[in-house]
């Protein structure tokens, strides 16, 4: 995980998604493609912008550590195959589904809520 400025996730999401604007996280993830990913374990990198975070964490009324471990849970699940944005509503349900499933336990293991 890398926790970036605005500034500097709006360059990858501008290089890489053809995005000009900051947002909050991105996923590249290292087994897209046909070739053989040089550390089979390995899922990807997951990128935080901590000023959206911030931003984000406020409009909602939240900590802002439990706005990044919901960001890095959302990133992850973008690396394991989890897809809200370029697939069906049925996927980006099946997404939002596993989210609260599994930050019901992040919340209840480390952020004590």
């Amino acid at each position: 995980m890398l926790i970036v400025d605005d500034g500097e996730i709006r360059n990858l999401n501008r290089d890489y998604l053809q995005r000009d604007r900051p947002t909050n996280v991105i996923s590249f993830a290292m087994r897209e493609g046909a070739a053989d990913p040089l550390h089979p374990d390995l899922l990807g990198d997951v990128v935080i912008s901590i000023e959206t975070a911030a931003r984000d964490a406020a409009e909602a009324g939240c900590a802002l550590e439990s706005e990044l471990y919901f960001l890095l849970l959302h990133g992850t699940l973008h690396l394991l195959g989890y897809d809200h944005e370029r697939g069906t509503e049925e996927e980006a349900e099946r997404m939002e589904d596993r989210e609260r499933e599994i930050f019901s336990l992040i919340r209840q293991e480390f952020l004590a809520v």
